[in-house]
């Protein structure tokens, strides 16, 4: 293992998760500001995640400041760029198409897994997770000793991907601190000066979550500046993830004085000894939070959604004092497009998958068919996807306007086809401003990478090589490569996964499937690989053979190493659980605590609640009170669809629940419920297809799927 960096400073650590870091970021900041100046102090957080709001909170004392804050990878970036302007830096979608060309050109031989596992969904994804995290940490594969096949098979593509890069002149972003680490501490051209003389002092922010890498960033950049590192104990997630320990045992390591920070304004949140507990097991004191349980998580949106109608109308608040957070990045589109058709403006924008993006799909098909042209196979009357696609949505399609569209340079094609069809005043017409937005990028992406195929020499520079990096790029494409916004400036309920939380504050956040599927899950780091070879690859980029004093010493809910039986499977169900403790003390007044039953086969429904869930229910002094829908209100004509064919089968499940518990149903209740539908079938303006739907459920309820006419 090489040495830990060495960083001459203080770590400031706060006691929890439940104390407010910005606070105590702008005290520090303040203190630094006014021995330096504040343009002479660098402000240094982890993740790019929350950067917005801690500026304008370092920036609002008394005295008018212009706080120098940046992510670390940010400023690494900067560093890159001083060392040698003409570097540039990979885009996802050209980093997909040049290690598929390394990979098609490996010369070992494919693991007999690999070859069998690569026909599974998401395996591109998870391959690429893996090399961008042996990247991040710089694991070659000259530097392992006896590694697994499949592992010395991916490092090797890896090892050989970067050559190709540096060939060519690129850095790719996984590889931003790395490649600023090597130059700072060889002072390469004399760059550290260059990059160090602008500033005095550092103020290093999210210090529990700076890796082995990051830290030495840090130590070559503060060797002649002050140092003030600002951590939370019971906080890191991502760091642990990689690398075992507290966030004393890193500071104490790098060589930091250790200072206890009590922070100046206490949490008064109702759930503050919540967020306390789950971090680390205490309970002391009372804390309190609302519980949605519904049957379906399609009814979890739904209950949501009135719910933060509900909070609107007794406490005024506006759309963008609340967050609704998903454990994965990948539910945020689907979360967020629900949300909408129950009637709630989310303010989330960011880059959806390519493949359900409407916008790129009709360019696609633009290309496929210019393809085909060119190679003078275009039949337009017997091409049944693409020209379908394109006559759905410009209806004066034709081939004279595909010709028309024609260029030598394909970039230029499509910018005829964008202005010819009037995309972007269709995007702008039809769609909501959320939309509208996301469907611009995607035009913008589509246009960057028809730029990248004409410059490089990976494709060919047709309509042949932009078809192909385009599959490529949709079939591949993952939301955890992309920047996501959550404070746009027109506001709206912010969609996210819980890990982005961690930085912010909204009066109410509601946390959704609080499954155990979830939290803590069974897939731990990756579905790659089977569990148990993970547990036997220490060269994973990842931690993987915790032993059970690792785990005690790392999480404070585990207090005894002797309890622990499954060391790899407690390890990373504790980061679930801290995840949940961070994205919970973001609320400031409510915090909503959501899940929804499983179905098993017909109406037998099991409600696999998380254990974490269930162990603040059973904490002395913590109490989840679950949130009624009775008397809310549902807005919007989707939502009230919704509800109104929920009801036959709902009613069914309410009485055969209660006859199963050995309980009385009030018929009463459900004959009134079905007299107000039998009503509203009866009424002539009621839509036939929406007439056909309700008989439907009623005869689905009753176990007739298919209808007799």
């Amino acid at each position: 293992m090489p040495s830990p960096p060495s960083l001459s400073g203080t770590c400031k650590l706060l006691p929890g998760p439940e104390s407010d870091p910005l606070a105590a970021a702008a005290e520090l900041y303040a203190e630094l500001a006014a021995r330096h100046g504040d343009r002479n102090v660098l402000v240094l957080k982890r993740h790019p995640t929350g950067l917005e709001r801690l500026a304008e909170t370092l920036g609002t004392d008394d005295a008018p400041r212009s706080p120098r804050v940046e992510s670390l990878p940010e400023h690494a970036s900067k560093t890159i760029e001083a060392y040698d302007p003409t570097l540039d830096r990979l885009e996802y979608e050209e980093r997909i198409e040049l290690i598929s060309l390394v990979i098609d050109g490996a010369s070992r031989d494919v693991p007999d897994y690999l070859e069998r596992a690569a026909d599974r969904d998401g395996f591109a994804r998870d391959v690429g997770q893996l090399l961008l995290g042996a990247t991040r940490q710089r694991l070659r594969l000259a530097d392992l000793e006896d590694p697994h096949d499949c592992l010395a098979f991916l490092y090797a593509v890896n090892d050989r991907f970067h050559e190709v890069l540096e060939r060519r002149g690129y850095v790719e972003r996984a590889d931003v601190v790395p490649r600023a680490v090597s130059l700072l501490e060889d002072d390469a051209d004399g760059v550290r000066g260059r990059v160090t003389d602008s500033f005095d002092a550092v103020l290093a922010v999210e210090f529990e979550e700076f890796r082995r890498l990051d830290r030495r960033y840090l130590a070559a950049l503060s060797g002649d500046a002050e140092l003030v590192c600002l951590g939370q104990r019971h906080a890191s997630v991502e760091r642990t993830g990689i690398e075992p320990g507290t966030v004393e045992s890193i500071a104490r390591e790098g060589g930091l004085e250790i200072e206890s920070l009590e922070p100046a304004d206490a949490s008064t949140s109702p759930h503050r000894a919540i967020t306390r507990f789950l971090a680390t097991g205490e309970a002391d004191g009372e804390g309190c939070a609302e519980r949605i349980r519904t049957r379906t998580a399609r009814e979890q949106v739904r209950a949501v959604a009135r719910e933060i109608q509900a909070l609107r109308d007794r406490h005024g608040w506006s759309y963008d004092e609340v967050a609704v957070a998903v454990p994965r990045v990948e539910r945020v589109p689907e979360t967020r497009r629900r949300l909408r058709e129950a009637g709630i403006p989310t303010a989330t924008i960011g880059t959806p998958s390519l493949a359900e993006d409407p916008v790129v799909n009709e360019l696609y098909a633009f290309v496929t068919l210019q393809a085909r042209r060119e190679r003078g196979a275009l039949s337009l009357e017997d091409e049944s996807d693409a020209a379908t696609r394109l006559r759905a949505r410009v209806p004066e399609f034709d081939r004279s306007l595909l010709g028309a569209c024609a260029d030598s340079s394909v970039e230029a094609s499509l910018e005829r086809w964008i202005e010819r069809t009037d995309l972007k005043g269709r995007i702008a017409r039809q769609e909501s401003w959320v939309d509208a937005r996301e469907e611009f990028a995607s035009v913008e992406r589509v246009l960057e990478i028809a730029a990248f195929v004409e410059e490089t020499d990976l494709v060919g520079p047709d309509w042949r090589g932009l078809r192909r990096m385009l599959r490529r790029t949709i079939r591949y494409d993952a939301p955890y490569v992309h920047a996501v916004e959550t404070r746009p400036p027109t506001g709206g309920v912010a969609v996210c996964a819980a890990d982005d939380l961690k930085y912010d504050s909204r009066e109410a956040v509601f946390l959704l499937d609080l499954l155990d599927d979830h939290y803590p899950g069974d897939g731990h780091l990756t579905r790659l690989f089977p569990r148990a070879w993970l547990e036997s690859m220490p060269n994973y980029p990842a931690v993987t053979n915790p032993t059970p004093e690792t785990v005690a010493e790392t999480f404070a809910p585990v207090a005894d190493a002797s309890e622990v039986t499954d060391p790899f499977g407690t390890y990373h169900a504790q980061r679930s659980r801290r995840r949940l403790a961070l994205a919970s003390r973001a609320a400031r007044s409510r915090l909503y605590c959501c899940s929804y039953e499983r179905g098993s086969g017909g109406l037998r429904r099991t409600h696999e609640e998380s254990r974490y869930l269930q162990l603040v229910a059973d904490a002395p002094g913590l109490a989840l009170e679950d949130v009624g829908a009775d008397g809310a209100r549902i807005r919007g004509e989707a939502a009230a669809t919704e509800a109104l064919l929920a009801q036959p089968r709902g009613e069914l499940e309410r009485v055969l629940r209660e006859a199963s518990t050995g309980g009385r149903a009030d018929l009463g209740e459900t004959e009134e419920l079905f007299e107000e539908i039998a009503l509203l079938l009866a009424e002539d303006e009621l839509h036939p297809v929406l007439a056909e739907a309700i008989r439907s459920q009623f005869e689905f309820a009753a176990g007739e799927v298919v209808r007799g006419e």
